[in-house]
């Protein structure tokens, strides 16, 4: 069951749009550009029955079908769509509480996790300097490999805000992890000197 809440004056205002498409079985997608970034955006689109992709989850409402992207629906939930109206006519407006990082609970997976304290904790400290760090994979001994992005690439100080900082608080809220690494640390194992 999706967790995303068209109200009744939002799904009547999409109802008449859709009425006017003269498309049979048209409905609407729902979806986020780069989810779980500061750069989310929450859109909804016409999606005609031949758009609709295997992986979407049919949301049927009153009059059409919404339906909601795979990879967007864990950053959708508690999502309001509504349609407001006001003296200049109505505005459709989206409430993504979580489009930016979904909540995460102990049993999420790691990988959610520690985007979740990445873009919670770690990122808005590092906005300050204009840098930012990604998590690029868990490998299998437990270890995050990071990459560091924009004002902290090719930073000195690099290395220090990962021990000191990024991989203290890691440490701290994910348990099982055993620690971090910075991407160009594993870029070059065939090379490395032991």
């Amino acid at each position: 069951m999706s967790a995303i809440t068209i109200t009744d004056a939002a799904h009547d205002y999409l109802a008449d749009l859709l009425s006017k498409q003269n498309t049979p079985g048209i409905g609407i997608r729902v979806f986020i550009t780069q989810p779980g970034t500061q750069y989310a955006e929450t859109c909804i689109a016409y999606c005609k029955p031949n758009e609709v992709k295997p992986e979407d989850t049919a949301l049927g409402l009153k009059t059409f079908t919404a339906w909601i992207d795979s990879v967007s629906e864990p950053f959708l939930d508690d999502a309001v769509v509504d349609y407001a109206t006001d003296r200049m006519g109505g505005q459709l407006t989206i409430k993504a509480p979580n489009a930016k990082v979904p909540t995460v609970t102990a049993d999420s997976p790691i990988n959610e996790r520690i985007n979740y304290y990445l873009q919670t904790e770690i990122n808005p400290g590092l906005a300050s300097h204009g840098g930012q760090v990604s998590l690029i994979e868990v490998v299998e001994d437990g270890i995050a490999v990071l990459k560091f992005g924009g004002g902290c690439q090719g930073c000195g100080q690099a290395d220090v805000t990962l021990r000191e900082g990024i991989e203290r608080t890691l440490l701290e809220r994910v348990p099982e992890l055993k620690g971090v690494r910075d991407v160009t640390d594993h870029s070059q194992k065939e090379n490395a000197y032991y």
